[in-house]
């Protein structure tokens, strides 16, 4: 026999016992910091989330005559098929205009602490009021989004059965709440997840090299709990700014909310749940490659400076992050009627 194969028992039993509680320290330190998805849609302040609701809001969700063109819908910006997010450096909205910063992935939204790069809005309901009356992105104006819904039968009667206790059931209010609704279901459970609840074989040695890297180099005390990121606001250019080609001196972040000096070119803290998927990088959309934009995030707010294999491992790590979405049919939209306010051609023209 080759003396290869002559190796004790109870080595190969210590070496196990040792790796597998090697994985549980790990998954303990990581448990600490970081949350698995729950299982079932969560619960949001003051918007009870009902089928109805659901299905009313994915139709809005979708619906371009949402917008004073008839031509951007939420998905627009937010396309589900490319990881909740347009794949563009800045949007394209109204007149073909370009919008100021890069567009956020609806997907695992409902668990940012606020939305927009600088918190503005407090939930996804407020969230989702903005684009719609935003010049630069829909163009539309509270009043003619409630002529428009009121002028098609089906829309009544679908506001009527999610919104049935409320005397006025097609309101601004109640369509910004059934968007938030159906972005509730948005969640992604990804491998991640996995590994956090107990599966081992979830991660790959790479991937658990590189939540070993992102814990101990302190990316985790910004990009942490359920949705890996998606709360608190940080400098950008902690340790070190970046040039304008990534931070455009045009762009003072959270400043423009709160006023404050201290708030210059402070961001919420990216959610990084399918990163992956959602190239380009950062607020200004100026970084195409992942492995780029994690070197970049070390060095101007950890002061490190990654080389290839660890900034490798870390890109790894964030591709364990990308989850799989809820199936998501296209829904078929009310029919217009003689009363449904048109586009104008001045607006299609600009």
């Amino acid at each position: 026999m080759h003396p290869l194969v002559r190796v004790p028992l109870l080595t190969i039993g210590t070496v196990l016992l040792a790796t597998t509680a090697q994985a549980d320290d790990l998954r303990d330190v990581a448990l600490d910091i970081f949350r698995p998805l729950p299982s079932t849609v969560p619960a949001v302040s003051d918007n009870p989330i009902t089928p109805a609701k659901i299905e009313l809001g994915k139709a809005l969700f979708f619906d371009p005559r949402m917008s004073a063109s008839g031509v951007f819908s939420c998905n627009s910006c937010h396309n589900l098929a490319t990881g909740g997010d347009d794949n563009l450096e800045t949007s394209i909205g109204h007149g073909w205009q370009r919008g100021p910063r890069n567009a956020p992935t609806a997907l695992n939204s409902v668990f940012n602490e606020a939305q927009f790069w600088d918190g503005r809005a407090a939930d996804l309901a407020e969230q989702a009021k903005g684009p719609v009356q935003a010049g630069v992105e829909m163009a539309n104006t509270p009043e003619n989004v409630i002529a428009t819904l009121n002028s098609m039968p089906q829309y009544v009667e679908w506001f009527a059965e999610a919104f049935g206790d409320d005397p006025t059931p097609v309101s601004f209010d109640n369509f910004a709440k059934a968007i938030e609704a159906f972005e509730a279901t948005l969640i992604t459970p990804a491998p991640f997840d996995a590994w956090l609840n107990g599966d081992d074989a979830a991660l790959t040695a790479d991937q658990r090299a590189g939540l070993e890297q992102f814990v101990d180099l302190g990316c985790a005390a910004c990009h942490s709990d359920i949705n890996v990121g998606g709360h608190g606001y940080y400098p950008f250019g902690l340790i070190e700014k970046p040039g304008a080609d990534v931070l455009p001196v045009g762009d003072k972040g959270r400043f423009a909310v709160t006023e404050t000096a201290s708030d210059e070119y402070v961001f919420r803290a990216a959610p990084l749940r399918n990163v992956a998927l959602t190239a380009p990088y950062f607020h200004s959309g100026k970084v195409w490659d992942l492995k780029v934009a994690v070197q970049i995030m070390a060095e101007s707010q950890l002061g490190e400076e990654l080389d290839d294999q660890s900034a490798d491992q870390i890109v790894a790590f964030l591709h364990s992050l990308t989850g799989t979405l809820p199936d998501v049919t296209y829904p078929v939209l009310p029919a217009e009627t003689a009363t449904t306010p048109r586009p104008s051609g001045e607006v299609l023209a600009q």
